[in-house]
Order: structure tokens, then sequence, then C-alpha cells
């Protein structure tokens, strides 16, 4: 399986706290992956990572730096890697390049989510290449209702 520049040779379920990959069969197998992992806790690092993912709101995203850097830890590398490892459950699509770039190999679904959920989009032409309209669609973290009217954040 070849998810986020990772060839992970697995399939990760993810279920509360437990993680199960199955593989995917015989072949080569990236550098430091799991070939079989069975109801193993998972990373508390990756926890973190796939909790912010769950919380960016339909239409908005994040990148992987921005992940990083709301949890003050890792940094986009890191995300990436959870993300390939983990996210297959979670909103993967909502987890983003900085330059807008829709995740290779997965273009076509992360397509069909944006447009679904309302995501900002950019064209070079009617029929693509599409890509993140970043400046619109990224997301700080901070709810929606949580602004003034001015943008200015409010407590909640």
């Amino acid at each position: 399986m070849h998810f986020g520049g990772a060839d992970i040779g697995s399939y990760a379920l993810w279920s509360g706290a437990a993680l199960r990959v199955i593989p995917a069969g015989p072949g080569p197998r990236a550098a430091g992956s799991m070939d079989r992992v069975t109801d193993e806790a998972l990373p508390e690092y990756a926890e973190r990572v796939l909790a912010v993912a769950e919380t960016i709101p339909p239409g908005r995203v994040m990148t992987y730096g921005d992940v990083a850097e709301w949890l003050g830890e890792g940094g986009p590398r890191q995300v990436g890697r959870v993300m390939a490892l983990y996210g297959g459950a979670v909103p993967w699509w909502r987890v983003v390049r900085a330059d807008g770039a829709l995740l290779p190999g997965h273009e076509r679904r992360a397509l069909e989510r944006y447009r679904e959920e309302g995501t900002p989009l950019r064209s070079a032409g009617p029929a693509g290449p599409f890509r993140i309209a970043m400046a619109r669609a990224r997301w700080d973290g901070v709810p929606d209702g949580s602004r003034g009217a001015d943008g200015v954040k409010r407590d909640t």
C-alpha cells in the first residue's frame, strides 16, 4: 500500500487504542515498516496526531507542519509518517502538503472528499490538475465560532 509517500506494504486498521496491521502479502517492505502488529497500543505521538486530524472541520485543512506546530512536537515528516502508517481511519485528506498538492496516488479519492465537503480548490484548467486553495482552506485549529466579526480569536 502506498500512502503519503511511504510504501508500508500493510493495511492499518485503527480502532480506539488498538492497532491491527494486516500484511498486504509478499513483496518488498519499506525500511522500518511493521509486518504485523496486533492489538498493540498505538504510539502516544501517533494518537495525538490522529486526534488533531479528527478535529479538522469538513472543508478545512491543516498542513503536516501545522499539525506538528499545534502539538508542539515533531515536524512535518513525523506527522506525515504517522498519517502514512495509521491515518486510514481518520480524515486523512484534511492533512495536506503546504503547497496544496493532492496526495500522490490518492488524488481522485481526495478530490471526491474535497468536493463533498466544499473545500476551496484551485485549478490550472477545467480538468485540473487541482490543488487546495490554501489561503482559504487552511485551518488554524481554532473553532470557527470562536472568532468575532473582526476575525479576532475569542476565548470560548
